[in-house]
């Protein structure tokens, strides 16, 4: 492989697999999602050297068209481009549907056409819903436990298929909870760290019980690209996991430790999910990743949780801390 294609690569993981990419000496092309404002998300933020080695495509995933247009030419495609959000999911799931499911449609129908070398599709530990034993290894049921979750399994079938039925060269990769620098304030990390870093002392949260296993993000960028560089995972679903879990209320009292230990939490009703769809353990068993590839964590939670909170406090002017973030 020597030309790529980031979709999504304006967002969060995204915008991190750019730069590992360009790190390894990829010719990069970005597809990130049209606006008025012609903004190129988290890419904009990059070094004038960095983003002029990078070729933009500003287009809309649900595009059949344009997201052939900008597969043309490059031997592999990271297919990130997705809604993630899952109380937005709860009263759009429309546009979840529109998203993940036939944008991850038209990426597998363009790479047939195209003759595309290598297709990473990514998946999401939600798909597994609340851990039927743990770790969650790859054969361990789906469960779609919100409308987000739920497209998520339904791209995810579509790429097996594709798979299956054309022998499309398909990997299904599956990040657990990942964190870190340019996070949106919708995820859980961002929320406890902004809201403590605006100075308030009460920190609101949901539910404190349910269990996450965190990938800092440099470690699920390198994960990808450590799939991607080997044939041993064409046709394979794998997670990208650390096989170790803490509790939201155990995550938040670290943080307000490093942060502010005079804070306390509270509980806010509105960040509550349905009780049949929180999901309530997530646990990742990291061992096929492993097996078939050199890819290890290279950062501990608390190295991770350092480096968000030090990028966090030299941006806070991006977030709205005061609000809750949908």
């Amino acid at each position: 492989m020597k030309k790529v294609l980031v979709t999504g690569a304006d967002g969060f993981i995204g915008s991190h697999l750019v730069e590992r990419l360009l790190d390894s000496g990829y010719d990069v092309k970005a597809f990130t999602y049209y606006n008025s404002f012609n903004t190129w998300g988290w890419l904009d933020t990059f070094p004038k050297d960095k983003l002029s080695r990078i070729e933009i495509f500003s287009g809309d995933i649900r595009d059949p068209n344009g997201v052939r247009e900008a597969m043309k030419g490059v031997d592999a495609v990271f297919h990130l481009a997705a809604l993630i959000a899952i109380p937005f999911s709860y009263h759009s799931p429309d546009s979840y549907v529109d998203t993940n499911i036939k944008g991850t449609l038209n990426v597998l129908q363009a790479a047939r056409q195209l003759d595309i070398e290598r297709i990473l599709v990514t998946s999401t530990s939600e798909v597994y819903g609340t851990a039927q034993y743990v770790p969650i290894d790859e054969k361990h049921p789906y469960q779609g436990q919100s409308p987000y979750s739920a497209t998520k399994i339904g791209a995810d079938r579509l790429a097996e298929s594709f798979y299956r039925s054309f022998n499309l060269p398909i990997t299904i990769v599956r990040p657990f909870n990942t964190y870190g620098p340019r996070q949106s304030a919708r995820a859980v990390i961002p929320t406890i760290i902004t809201q403590l870093l605006n100075g308030a002392t009460e920190i609101k949260l949901g539910s404190l019980s349910p269990t996450r296993d965190f990938n800092y993000v440099k470690d699920t960028a390198n994960g990808f690209v450590k799939i991607a560089e080997t044939d041993k995972t064409i046709g394979e679903e794998i997670n990208i996991a650390t096989m170790k879990e803490i509790s939201i209320g155990e995550l938040a009292s670290e943080i307000i430790a490093l942060i502010n230990p005079q804070a306390r939490i509270v509980c806010d009703e509105q960040r509550l999910r349905p009780d049949k769809s929180e999901v309530n353990r997530l646990l990742g068993d990291n061992t096929k990743l492993q097996s078939l590839t050199d890819w290890k964590p290279e950062y501990t939670l608390k190295e991770g949780l350092a480096q968000t909170i030090e990028w966090l406090k030299s941006n806070m002017d991006r977030y709205k801390a005061d609000i809750y973030n949908v």
